[in-house]
């Protein structure tokens, strides 16, 4: 078990300081009329087609069957459950930025609903005490320390994405209590379950606007990209961000 441990950690590291290290230079050849650093637009139209071809033939209708069928209550409470077993990755996360606040309100969030909030299936601390919810992600961290976006990138069921926040998920994953769980623990199908109800339950809710972009666009990939790329600056604050607001900017992990 440790050696095994241990060899991923160092894949991770490796990974990690190649790939950050391809995020700082650009060629301005690849750079769209958009400030969208694309080089492997080919490939990613590929995927992009094969992303759209899954939603059309699986995540869209079960998105629909599963908003149409549980109540919205059920919906929010697995969806809490699910915010709330990130809570340690975005307090290390607001750590690791400098974010004392941040990282303080992610400790009482998780600590009220995990407690009284019964495992996350409830938000206390928004309902009694107006702590409302905080998030911080190893790619917000790398933006943080400077690191470039890099690379625009389309990630096979996770949709757009870009260099930086590709190693942000991955580094999000390996300090993630419950990606140490052993495959036989029930902890770690709650929290995939988790997860897979929460996009399906984000897919379903915002259904028109993902449907606009990917099924009633000239070009649905390159307005995936825009929107993708655009929303994600807006959230680091980034100065290259023109637009406040996008129906790409879905809670969820990908169509």
């Amino acid at each position: 078990m440790v050696p095994r441990l241990s060899a991923s950690r160092s894949f991770m590291t490796a990974f990690l300081v190649l790939t950050v290290s391809a995020c700082t230079s650009i060629g301005s050849k690849t750079v769209s009329s958009n400030g969208i650093y694309d080089p492997y637009e080919k490939q990613n139209r590929q995927i992009h087609e094969f992303n759209k071809s899954i939603d059309k033939a699986l995540v869209r209708p079960a998105a629909l069957g599963y908003t149409s069928i549980i109540p919205d209550e059920i919906e929010d409470s697995v969806s809490n459950f699910s915010r709330n077993l990130s809570s340690p990755s975005i307090i290390v996360n607001s750590l690791l930025q400098g974010d004392l606040n941040g990282a303080g309100v992610g400790t009482f969030r998780f600590t009220m609903n995990s407690t009284i909030g019964f495992l996350g299936l409830f938000d206390p601390a928004s309902i009694f005490f107006d702590i409302q919810e905080h998030d911080a992600d190893f790619g917000e961290t790398l933006y943080v320390w400077g690191v470039g976006e890099g690379a625009y990138l389309e990630l096979p069921f996770l949709g757009p994405s870009n260099q930086r926040d590709t190693v942000g998920m991955l580094v999000d994953f390996f300090t993630n209590p419950l990606s140490y769980v052993g495959l036989d623990s029930p902890e770690k199908y709650f929290g995939a379950g988790s997860r897979v109800a929460r996009g399906l339950s984000s897919r379903g809710r915002y259904s028109d606007a993902v449907d606009s972009i990917l099924y009633e666009s000239a070009d649905s990939y390159s307005q995936a990209r825009l929107m993708g790329t655009q929303n994600r600056r807006f959230e680091l604050g980034d100065e290259n961000a023109n637009v406040e607001a996008d129906p790409f900017a879905l809670d969820t992990e990908g169509f």
